[in-house]
C-alpha cells in the first residue's frame, strides 16, 4: 500500500480484514474569541466512509492537560488509543478528513513517530469521496481492539530547544508552513507576527489543488527544492499543516524530517523566542 491512496483504491479494499479506516476531522469555527477547534466526532456520526472509526485529535489522541492545543500524548498512550480503534502491529490504516488532509497527516505523522509505517492518507479525503457519489454510513465501526507496540522515533518530533539551536545552524532547514501573509508578518495568528528567524515559507495550504487532492510530486518537489539529506524541521501554529508538509517531504524522499508539534502556540507565547517580519 502506498502512503497516498485514491478513492477507487479504498473502495476496492474497504472489506480487507486488516484494513482500518479512520476519520480524523477536527472542526474549526470562528467565534467572538477567535478560532476554536473542536472534535469532529458528531460530524463523523452523521456520515462517514463505511467501516471508518474516529481518530479524535481533540480527545484520546492528544494530551488534554498539555501546555498547548494538540499536545502529544506519550507513545504508549497514543498506541493504546489506536489499539482501541482496532489498529494493531499487522494492520493497514487509511486516514482521511475533509480539510486538505492536514488532520489526517497529523495522525499519519504520529503513527510514524511511534514506529508504525503501514498507514496511508486518502487523497482528496471525504470531499473527494462524496463528490464521486460514493456511499456514507452512520454505523459505528466494528473493529476489535488490537495491540499496537510503541517503537518511538524521537527524531521525528522537534522541541523548542532544537528550533532555537537551528536558527544559527546552517545544516538544519526551518520551514514555516503557515500562509505567506502570516509568514511575512502581515497578520498575527498566534500572538506575535512573523516567523522564526532563518525559516523559509512553504505554505501547507498550497500542497493541494482545488479539489483537495495533493499536487503532483513534480510540483511538490519544486516547492521543496532543497537538500533532501539535510535535517528539516517544519512548524505552523499547532503542528497540523506542518505535518502535511512533513508527509509530502517524506513522499519526496527527504530522509531527516521533524515536526515542531508545539509550533507557534508555544514559540510566540514566550517573548524570549525571537521572531522576525519581512521588511
Amino acid at each position: 500500500m502506498d502512503t497516498l491512496v485514491s478513492t477507487d483504491w479504498l473502495s476496492r479494499h474497504l472489506d480487507d480484514p486488516d484494513l482500518v479506516v479512520l476519520d480524523c476531522m477536527v472542526r474549526t469555527d470562528e467565534t467572538e474569541a477567535g478560532i476554536e477547534n473542536r472534535s469532529g466526532l458528531e460530524d463523523c456520526r452523521r456520515g462517514h466512509i463505511p467501516t471508518a472509526g474516529f481518530a479524535d485529535l481533540k480527545g484520546a489522541l492528544c494530551d488534554q492537560d498539555g501546555p498547548v492545543e494538540f499536545a502529544l500524548p506519550s507513545p504508549e498512550t497514543f498506541c493504546a488509543a489506536m489499539g482501541r480503534l482496532g489498529v494493531g502491529d499487522a494492520s493497514r490504516v487509511v486516514l482521511y478528513d475533509a480539510l486538505m488532509s492536514a488532520w489526517a497527516a497529523r495522525v499519519w505523522w504520529m503513527l510514524r513517530w511511534v514506529g508504525f509505517d503501514r498507514a496511508a492518507i486518502l487523497d482528496g479525503g471525504l470531499t473527494a469521496w462524496t463528490a464521486e457519489g460514493r456511499p456514507l454510513s452512520t454505523q459505528p465501526a466494528a473493529h476489535a481492539p488490537k495491540r499496537l507496540t510503541p517503537r518511538p522515533r524521537p527524531r521525528l518530533i522537534a522541541d523548542r530547544d532544537e528550533v532555537r539551536a537551528a536558527i544559527a545552524d546552517e545544516t538544519v532547514r526551518l520551514i514555516d508552513t503557515l500562509p505567506a501573509a502570516s509568514y511575512r508578518g502581515e497578520m498575527a495568528l498566534y500572538g506575535r507576527p512573523g516567523h522564526v528567524p532563518t525559516a523559509i515559507n512553504v505554505p501547507g495550504t498550497e500542497l493541494v489543488d482545488g479539489t483537495g487532492r495533493f499536487r503532483p510530486l513534480s510540483e511538490l518537489g519544486a516547492m521543496h527544492g532543497f537538500d533532501r539529506g539535510q535535517r528539516a524541521i517544519t512548524y505552523c501554529g499547532g503542528g497540523i499543516l506542518a505535518s502535511a508538509n512533513a508527509f509530502v517531504m517524506t513522499r519526496l524522499g527527504f530522509r531527516d524530517v521533524a515536526v515542531y508539534t508545539a509550533s507557534l502556540q508555544e514559540w510566540a507565547a514566550d517573548p524570549s523566542n525571537p521572531m522576525t517580519v519581512d521588511a
